[in-house]
């Protein structure tokens, strides 16, 4: 600061302070800006309590539930996945061909109480059979949309709050988890995203109960 009586500073000088402080504020930022996710996961992911990752997802209103189970708690494939999906905090859109772990389960139906708009596009075939969390995710209010025509509906991705994707082998299933070599892909990558989300719409649209036709134009 310049005092009056005193002499000024030089020019040059000046103009080399603002920029060293310019360059230290750019380096700091870039040092503290979060890097895009990029992971891999490899099942299969031996068994873990993930109760209180859930019980924490569930926020401090949430009355506490002790697990009295045996298993470590510790990080592995499935509890990075739910890790990425619990961080949702607008929309989650998943497009399964199979759905049937409960820690999968518990953790959508919990994103969808807190106010995450959620979306589930599933293979008919395969979301009656038992164990499946396609009626349990319905009766909390989960809109689910599931193929009419021939062949599989047998994507396997989810896109967390337009950005993050969650895409692989693996499908939802207690089995796949503990049992397969399965692998996913998570990153936060604009143009997959993208690509994802129209592949998305697409047959979100398509598989609208309005656009369904159960019976043929010949049919009485």
């Amino acid at each position: 600061m310049w005092l009056p009586g005193a002499p000024r500073p030089p020019l040059l000088a000046v103009a080399a302070a603002a920029a060293a402080a310019g360059l230290a504020l750019a380096v700091a930022a870039r040092r503290w800006r979060r890097r895009p996710v990029r992971e891999v996961l490899f099942f299969p992911s031996p068994p873990s309590c993930t109760e209180a990752l859930l019980a924490e997802a569930a926020g401090p209103g949430a009355a506490a539930r002790p697990c009295p189970c045996p298993l470590p708690r510790t990080d592995c494939s499935l509890s990075r996945l739910l890790r990425r999906l619990l961080s949702a905090r607008r929309s989650l859109d998943i497009c399964l061909f199979a759905f049937s772990c409960p820690q999968l389960g518990r953790a959508v139906r919990l994103l969808h109480r807190r106010g995450v708009r959620v979306r589930v596009v599933t293979d008919a075939r395969y979301m009656g059979l038992r164990g499946s969390q396609i009626g349990l995710l319905r009766r909390a209010g989960i809109p689910v949309r599931h193929d009419e025509g021939r062949g599989y509906m047998h994507h396997k991705f989810a896109i967390v709050d337009r950005r993050m994707l969650i895409t692989g082998s693996l499908n939802w299933t207690t089995q796949a988890i503990q049992t397969n070599r399965e692998n996913v892909l998570v990153a936060e990558d604009a143009e997959y995203v993208r690509l994802y989300l129209e592949e998305f719409e697409r047959i979100w649209e398509q598989y609208n109960p309005a656009n369904c036709r159960f019976y043929s134009k010949d049919s009485d």
